[in-house]
C-alpha cells in the first residue's frame, strides 16, 4: 500500500492546479508552439529532437479530439485557441508515474523493499522534476523513458525472455536520446557499468554474491547482445523518430543534424547570453536555479496574466513565482550521499581499503548497489564538464535521480544500523527532506505568497 500511496501523492501534486497561469510558461513559448506547429504541418527549426514535441502535440490532439477540458480557460498562445491543461496534461501524467519508475528501479537493484519506498518517495517530494512535469516541456520526457530504460535494463537480469527485457530497455532509451541528445549519457552509464562488473567477474571478487548485485547479473550479459539492444536498437529507433519531421521540413537527417550541432556549438555562455547560466559544478549543491514564471499583483482577486499588464517593479502585493529549483536538502544529500557512495565504490573495486566501513556496516552495505549509482551518477554528470555553451540547472535531472536513489540507500542501511545515532539520523533526513518540501511547495506550483513570504524562500542572492 505503501507504494499505491507514493503515486497518489504524486498524481495529486501533478495535477491539482494544472491550468493555474493561462500562459505560456518559460519554454512553452517554443515547445508547445512547435507541438502546433506539427498537427498544423508548419515548417520549423528546434535545437532538440522532435520526440518530446510529438508527445506534447498527441496531448493536444487528444484534448481536443476527446473534447477532454471543455470548462477551463482557454488563449490562443500556441497558434490555435485551446486550455493550458491540453499542452500539459500529459507532461504530469508521464511525471506522476516517476516515483513509481525509480522505487522499481530500487527494488530491481536490491530487492529491498523499504529502499524502493524510500527512492519512490524522495522522487515524489523533489520540485525540480515536479515543476518540469506541470508545464509542456521536455525534459520530463527524457527523464522519463530514460529511466524506465534503466528499470527494463535491470527487469532483464533476473527474468526469464531476457531478450524481451533488453529490447524494451533499448527501445525506451533509443526515445530518450530522441528527446534530448544528453539521454547518450544513460546509455554511457549502462556500458560502464558491464564494463566494470566484466573485470570484477573475470577478478573473481571475493566478496559474496548477494554484496556484489547486480554486478555478476550484469557480466552474465554477453558483448554481442550489449551491442544488439543497447546499440544498434536505440540507433534504429532514434532514426525512424526523426521521420514525420523530416517529411514536415523538407530538410535531409544529415542537414537537421549539421544545423543543430551548430546551434550548440555556437552559443556562448555568461549572463550576456541568458541570467540563468550555471557551471556543471554548480548544480549539486543549488547555487543558481532559475525562475520560469514570476508576477505580482495588489490583491489575491486580481486577474493573472496574460489578462493584465505587469505592474511596475515593488508595487506587487502578491508574488506568483514558479522556481525551478530542486528540494534544497534532497539535493544537498544527496551530494553527500553520493561522496560516501564513491568511497564505498572504491572500496568495492579495489578492495581492502577500509573506505567505507566508517559510512555502512560492510555486512549490508551492498556495494554493487552503490557502484551501480554512483556510475550512473558520474556518466550523466561529469561528460558536462566538457561543454563550453551557456548551461542550465534542469540539465542536471538525470544525475539527480541517481543521488536520490543513493541518499534513500543510505537512510535505509542507517534504519537497519546497530548503532542508535545512525538509526536516529535516517529519520532525521528523512523528516528534513519532507519538511523542506513543505516549505518550498508554494513555489513549486506557483501559489500566492506576499514579498516578505517570497523573501523568506530565497535563501540566497543567487537564488532570485
Amino acid at each position: 500500500m505503501g507504494i499505491v500511496g507514493i503515486f497518489l501523492f504524486s498524481l495529486i501534486l501533478h495535477f491539482w492546479g494544472l491550468e493555474r497561469f493561462n500562459a505560456l510558461v518559460f519554454d512553452e513559448i517554443y515547445y508547445a508552439k512547435y507541438a502546433h506547429d506539427y498537427l498544423t504541418h508548419t515548417p520549423f527549426f528546434d535545437a532538440h529532437p522532435p520526440l518530446g514535441k510529438y508527445l506534447i502535440a498527441l496531448g493536444m490532439w487528444l484534448s481536443e479530439r476527446l473534447d477532454l477540458f471543455p470548462e477551463t480557460a482557454m488563449n490562443g498562445l500556441t497558434g490555435s485557441m485551446r486550455p493550458p491543461w491540453s499542452y500539459r496534461w500529459l507532461n504530469a501524467l508521464v511525471g506522476s508515474f516517476l516515483p513509481l519508475i525509480v522505487a522499481g528501479i530500487a527494488y530491481e537493484l536490491s530487492q529491498r523493499r523499504r529502499f524502493a519506498l524510500l527512492a519512490g518517495l524522495f522522487t515524489a517530494v523533489d520540485g525540480l522534476l515536479l515543476v518540469e512535469s506541470r508545464y509542456g516541456l521536455i525534459n520530463i520526457y527524457l527523464v522519463g523513458f530514460g529511466l524506465l530504460g534503466h528499470w527494463f535494463f535491470l527487469r532483464s537480469l533476473r527474468r526469464s525472455r531476457q531478450w524481451l527485457w533488453l529490447g524494451l530497455a533499448g527501445l525506451s532509451l533509443g526515445a530518450a536520446i530522441a528527446v534530448k541528445w544528453n539521454g547518450l549519457g544513460l546509455l554511457l552509464g549502462l556500458y560502464l557499468i558491464w564494463g566494470i562488473a566484466r573485470l570484477l567477474h573475470r577478478r573473481r571478487s571475493p566478496l559474496p554474491p548477494d554484496l556484489m548485485m547486480p554486478l555478476r547479473q550484469i557480466a552474465r550479459i554477453s558483448g554481442q547482445s550489449l551491442l544488439l539492444y543497447l546499440g544498434l536498437l536505440p540507433i534504429a529507433v532514434y532514426g525512424l523518430v526523426w521521420i514525420p519531421h523530416l517529411q514536415i521540413n523538407g530538410v535531409s537527417f544529415w542537414t537537421v543534424h549539421q544545423q543543430i550541432f551548430n546551434y550548440h556549438a555556437h552559443m556562448g555562455n555568461g549572463p550576456a547570453i541568458h541570467p540563468y547560466c550555471s557551471a556543471w559544478y554548480t548544480w549539486p549543491w543549488m547555487i543558481r536555479p532559475m525562475s520560469y514564471f514570476y508576477e505580482t499583483t495588489h490583491a489575491l482577486t486580481d486577474p493573472l496574466p496574460p489578462l493584465h499588464p505587469p505592474l511596475p517593479a515593488g508595487t506587487g502585493q502578491v508574488v506568483y513565482d514558479v522556481q525551478a529549483m530542486g528540494n534544497p536538502f534532497l539535493w544537498w544529500l544527496s551530494a553527500i550521499a553520493l561522496l560516501m557512495g564513491l568511497m564505498i565504490a572504491i572500496e568495492a573495486v579495489l578492495g581492502g581499503l577500509g573506505l567505507s566501513g566508517w559510512v555502512l556496516p560492510p555486512a549490508s552495505s551492498q556495494p554493487g548497489v552503490t557502484l551501480y549509482l554512483v556510475v550512473n551518477y558520474a556518466a550523466n554528470f561529469l561528460p558536462w564538464s566538457g561543454v563550453s555553451r551557456c548551461t542550465f540547472i534542469y540539465l542536471y535531472l538525470l544525475a539527480v535521480v541517481f543521488g536520490f536513489l543513493a541518499i534513500a540507500n543510505l537512510v535505509d542501511q542507517w534504519l537497519d544500523s546497530p548503532e542508535p545515532w545512525l538509526r536516529r539520523l535516517s529519520w532525521g533526513v528523512a523528516g528534513v527532506i519532507l519538511l523542506a518540501f513543505g516549505f518550498w511547495l508554494p513555489i513549486y506550483l506557483g501559489l500566492p505568497l506576499s514579498p516578505d513570504e517570497f523573501r523568506l524562500r530565497m535563501w540566497f542572492p543567487s537564488w532570485i
